[in-house]
């Protein structure tokens, strides 16, 4: 691990980004160009203290995942992004493979659609990128999760999806998982998934075996929001090259109730208007 050089790459890579590139408000006048080390945090979810160290040379080494949100944070390009493994002694995520990290393309889309949910979504349920919208609709952020293991293993994860459309999702599911699978199946990440599905959900297991295999499309997705009600959105979907990551984003026609919901939701943001917390129902998860 390379401490000078990491710590400046950092800083050069922070100081060329504006508020506005990222989604943030610019807020007060700043005293320095490029973004705050606090907001560098806040976009790679880390602490402020850890990062600070990091660009003072002090920091311990940052694990894979942690380079991973670095270079989502900093928007660094594919290369910029190995730059950084090298420097910190790690090896760069191999091409073709599960890297986690989103094409700056789709990050530049996400970053200026503030008042519809929108994410970045890899081919097999990886979560890389939210917007604020996105962490109102499912009632956090579940950047770093996967939405296949938590609609198969998670207790709750169906409880905003109507009963009704539960095998649909499941289904969908499980046979794109397995048009990824048969595409990269030296991909550790998939693998790892499938194994350890087929391992802990008989469900998952019964429909792995149907071989059923589907690529995902765009449909529209109902779901029950614990504050503004029935959402039925319609859901868009923009491909990277390889299509192996997946812009989704999810509107509501002008008119509807769905559309009137929508912005109450904008405006409510991420507050927590529930009366009791243990109350409410766990966050649902779908993907197209």
């Amino acid at each position: 691990m390379d401490r000078t050089e990491l710590a400046d790459f950092l800083r050069r890579a922070r100081s060329r980004l504006a508020p506005g590139d990222v989604g943030l408000s610019a807020g007060p006048r700043r005293r320095t160009p490029g973004l705050r080390r606090e907001e560098v945090a806040q976009l790679a979810g880390m602490s402020t203290d850890y990062y600070t160290r990091l660009e003072q040379r002090r920091g311990s080494h940052p694990s894979r995942q942690m380079l991973s949100a670095l270079a989502r944070a900093l928007r660094l390009t594919d290369t910029e992004r190995d730059h950084l493994f090298h420097l910190a002694g790690e090896e760069p995520p191999r091409p073709g493979g599960s890297s986690g990290h989103v094409r700056p393309g789709l990050l530049l889309i996400l970053d200026r659609l503030h008042d519809l949910p929108a994410m970045v979504v890899s081919d097999w349920g990886e979560v890389l990128a939210q917007n604020a919208m996105a962490v109102a609709l499912a009632g956090g952020d579940h950047t770093g999760t996967n939405l296949i293991r938590s609609w198969f293993t998670v207790p709750g994860t169906r409880d905003l999806s109507p009963p009704e459309y539960h095998e649909q999702h499941a289904r969908a599911h499980a046979a794109s998982l397995r048009a990824v699978f048969a595409a990269r199946p030296d991909d550790p990440g998939p693998a790892a998934l499938v194994a350890e599905l087929r391992a802990t959900s008989e469900e998952f297991e019964a429909l792995w075996k149907s071989h059923d295999v589907l690529a995902r499309r765009p449909s529209p997705k109902r779901f029950l929001h614990p504050v503004v009600g029935l959402l039925d959105l319609d859901c868009d979907v923009l491909l990277s090259d390889g299509h192996s990551q997946q812009l989704i984003v999810h509107s509501a026609r002008p008119g509807t109730p769905a559309y009137e919901r929508l912005e109450l939701l904008r405006v409510i943001g991420l507050q927590d208007l529930s009366p009791d917390p243990q109350d409410q129902p766990p966050p649902h998860h779908t993907i197209p």
